[in-house]
C-alpha cells in the first residue's frame, strides 16, 4: 500500500501534466488569422535538392511544389512560423515570416548567358496546384488581393523570385489578385506619352501601392529595383527598370481606388 506522501505526489504530478482547467465556452469576436500573406518562391534548384535545403537548412517553407511530377508537399503547419522571407517589408508590415504563409515551386530560377539573364518557365501543373491551394489558403484566413506577393516584391533589392515568367495574370484570373484593366491603361499612357511624371512621382506611386523605399538623398537604383520588381509582375514582357509611360499607366491604374478586373 502507497504512502499518504507519495499518493500525494502522485496526484500533485498528474496534475501538473494536464495542466490548469481551462474554460473555452467564451470566444472573442475581435480577433482574426496571424497569417496576412503568402509570398510565392522559386527554389532555383531541382526537387531533391530543394527538399534537402527546405526541411535540413537553417530555411524553410510551409509548402514546396514539385514540378515532374507536380505535386504539393506541407512542410511547416500555417500555424507556424517557415524562414523564407528574410529581411522583408510590405506597406506598414516588416519582418514577414511571422505573418506569413511561404510557397516554393521547383524552378531552376535563371541562367546567365552572353546574351543576358534567361528565366525558366513554370510547369502548368504546378500553377494549377498552386492556384487550388491558395484558394484555399485564402478561405482559411482571408488573405487580402494585395497580399499574395512575390518574394521580389518585399525584398526587391535583394531578390528576383519568382521572376518574370510566373504568370501571375492566371492568379488574377482565378479572382486571386488585382490586375490593372487594360481599356483603363491604353487611356493614361497615352497621357503619360505626352507628359512624363518625374522620378518623385514614381517613388509616391510605387510607396502607396505597397513597396518600401528606404533611401536619403540618392534613390535612383533602389527606385530602378523597385521598378524591376513591378514590371516583372505586370509588364514580364520588358522588366528594364526603366520608368515609362507604360509602367506610369500601369501603376497608376493599379493605384486608383476603384478596383480593376482581370
Amino acid at each position: 500500500m502507497k504512502s499518504l506522501p507519495l499518493l500525494l505526489s502522485l496526484t500533485l504530478l498528474a496534475g501538473c501534466a494536464g495542466g490548469p482547467p481551462i474554460n473555452r465556452n467564451y470566444v472573442s469576436v475581435s480577433q482574426d488569422s496571424r497569417v496576412r500573406y503568402v509570398i510565392v518562391h522559386y527554389t532555383e534548384g531541382n526537387f531533391p535538392r530543394a527538399l534537402d535545403v527546405l526541411t535540413n537548412g537553417g530555411v524553410s517553407s510551409h509548402y514546396l511544389i514539385a514540378d515532374e511530377p507536380a505535386a504539393i508537399y506541407q512542410l511547416v503547419d500555417e500555424n507556424r512560423r517557415a524562414y523564407h522571407a528574410g529581411i522583408s517589408a510590405w506597406k506598414n508590415d516588416t519582418q514577414l515570416n511571422a505573418s506569413s504563409i511561404g510557397i516554393e515551386l521547383v524552378n531552376p530560377g535563371y541562367r546567365d548567358t552572353p546574351e543576358g539573364r534567361v528565366f525558366f518557365a513554370y510547369q502548368p501543373e504546378q500553377i494549377a496546384l498552386l492556384i487550388d491551394l491558395l484558394k484555399q489558403i485564402v478561405a482559411r484566413h482571408n488573405i487580402e488581393p494585395d497580399r499574395i506577393l512575390g518574394h521580389n516584391e518585399i525584398a526587391p533589392q535583394r531578390k528576383s523570385d519568382p521572376g518574370p515568367m510566373f504568370p501571375w495574370h492566371r492568379l488574377a484570373q482565378a479572382g486571386l489578385i488585382r490586375w490593372p484593366d487594360a481599356d483603363q491603361v491604353a487611356q493614361r499612357q497615352q497621357l503619360f506619352e505626352q507628359q512624363m511624371p518625374d522620378i518623385a512621382w514614381f517613388q509616391r506611386k510605387l510607396v502607396q501601392h505597397g513597396y518600401v523605399l528606404n533611401c536619403r538623398e540618392q534613390c535612383d537604383e533602389a527606385t530602378r529595383q523597385l521598378v524591376v520588381a513591378f514590371q516583372m509582375k505586370y509588364r514580364p514582357g520588358r522588366f528594364d527598370g526603366i520608368a515609362d509611360a507604360e509602367t506610369a499607366a500601369l501603376l497608376d491604374v493599379l493605384t486608383s481606388s476603384a478596383p480593376a478586373n482581370p
